[in-house]
């Protein structure tokens, strides 16, 4: 039985408070044993945290008694051990960071596709389907046939998206991340910059992971993760003391960052 929650949330709300809200919710978290890391913006909140199932469910709990985040959504695996070193909590201009002024996924997204109907989509031949996690991630796994933008970080995102000339066209295009959040702003660029057919994989990678059987998945790999997992396999298993994919080494990022 594994005996370690870990919980992965995000959500776009005006959050005008949310440098007070930093002290009350480390204290929480350091409280109830909880590590992992949280992102507060004026734009919102991100992370992912992990502890005991009391833990984790405690600081849900306060989250979620603020009006403005009661129907905040999460998604949960398991772990046999923590996969946090600690618990931080820091305040950011953006919960992910685009760096492009102005996109606002509370005002345009693309369409959420559900994991059932995702494969459907992206067999379709007319969808151009794009990946929009960075290289290294890429490298542990993707659904059949995604581009790779082989980006270091998101906010080379915008750019390579300007550069791809396959997309004039402002073709049907579907695009998937790990938990759904930088699908969010990286839909509504693609609205801004004049496309129309816009879908993205709604929950990310994770909630396909979960709702889809691995007989009928379209996913070939194991889905990078940031924490000591490194990454998790179809049944959101973790790898522990995998080996690392070749173009993925040496560019991992510390799961202290």
């Amino acid at each position: 039985m594994s005996d370690c929650l870990v919980a992965a949330l995000y959500k776009f709300v005006p959050l005008a408070d949310h440098r007070d809200m930093r002290e009350p919710l480390l204290r929480l978290c350091l409280d109830s044993g909880v590590r992992g890391s949280l992102l507060l913006a004026g734009e919102g909140i991100n992370g992912t945290i992990a502890g005991s199932e009391d833990g984790v469910r405690s600081v849900l709990a306060f989250l979620r008694a603020d009006p403005r985040l009661e129907d905040l959504e999460h998604k949960e695996a398991r772990a046999e051990r923590q996969p946090f070193r600690r618990m931080k909590v820091r305040l950011k201009r953006e919960i992910v960071s685009l760096g492009v002024e102005g996109i606002d996924p509370r005002a345009q997204v693309g369409t959420h596709v559900p994991p059932q109907d995702w494969n459907a989509l992206i067999s379709d031949p007319d969808v151009i389907v794009i990946d929009t996690r960075n290289d290294y991630e890429f490298a542990f796994g993707s659904f059949e046939g995604a581009v790779n933008p082989r980006t270091r970080s998101f906010r080379q995102f915008p750019d390579w998206l300007r550069a791809q000339a396959a997309l004039e066209r402002k073709p049907r295009v579907a695009m998937f991340c790990t938990g759904g959040i930088r699908c969010e702003k990286a839909t509504a660029l693609l609205l801004a910059e004049g496309f129309n057919d816009v879908y993205h994989l709604q929950g990310g990678i994770l909630n396909y992971l979960e709702k889809v059987p691995a007989d009928e998945s379209l996913w070939r790999g194991e889905c990078f993760v940031f924490d000591e997992r490194i990454s998790v396999d179809h049944d959101l298993k973790a790898c522990w003391g995998r080996s690392i994919p070749e173009a993925a080494r040496g560019v991992l990022p510390s799961p202290e960052d």
